[in-house]
């Protein structure tokens, strides 16, 4: 517990972030429960609207620390993947939560869920890998600005070196493509070429 409270005081950041990650699940929660339970429907799209200022709060939050003279830390860089991500699939995320509220509390439909086979797979996959795309580019920028604009390249290089969050963006993106979109691709194609070959063979 003591090495925990070290980090924190060490890493005002990680604070951020988690308040962050925190604040962002209580707006939506209370906006869901505000929109169902307990029919105040233009609080609760406020409160489902107000997650973008978790993220704004969370960048703000960095580039002061930065442009106060602070050296950047993989921290830094964790702030600026989490707004990437945020951005890309937090729209998502409240639509998960507001279809199985809705369900739950006001006899909505069930929730959509996800296709297991075929082509519709296949168009879910790449459909999430692009937002892994647009998540990782939108991180990117944001390290690009620390580094250039609110910082400088040498206060900065824990974001930017080979072991930094700029490098792992690109290797992100190739691994979720490889275990993504490529790979159900490849099998649903062999899949269907082993489904022709037995209704030739038959």
């Amino acid at each position: 517990m003591d090495k925990a409270w070290d980090f924190l005081a060490a890493n005002p950041m990680a604070v951020v972030i988690a308040a962050g990650e925190i604040g962002f699940w209580v707006l939506i929660l209370g906006g869901l429960l505000a929109r169902y339970l307990l029919r105040w429907r233009r609080t609760g799209a406020v409160l489902l609207a107000s997650t973008a200022v978790v993220d704004i709060g969370v960048l703000v939050a960095t580039m002061i620390d930065l442009a106060g003279g602070g050296k950047a830390t993989a921290v830094h860089g964790i702030a600026a993947v989490y707004l990437g991500f945020s951005v890309a699939f937090g729209p998502r995320l409240v639509r998960w939560a507001d279809q199985r509220f809705a369900h739950r509390f006001a006899g909505g439909p069930p929730p959509d869920k996800p296709p297991k086979h075929g082509p519709e797979r296949v168009r879910h996959e790449w459909r999430e890998w692009g937002r892994c795309v647009l998540g990782c580019g939108i991180a990117a920028a944001v390290l690009l600005v620390l580094i250039f604009v609110v910082g400088t390249p040498e206060q900065t290089k824990p974001l930017w070196e080979a072991t930094g969050w700029l490098p792992r963006l690109g290797l992100i993106t190739v691994i979720w493509f490889v275990t993504g979109p490529l790979w159900q691709t490849l099998t649903t194609r062999s899949s269907r070429g082993t489904a022709e070959r037995e209704r030739v063979s038959s």
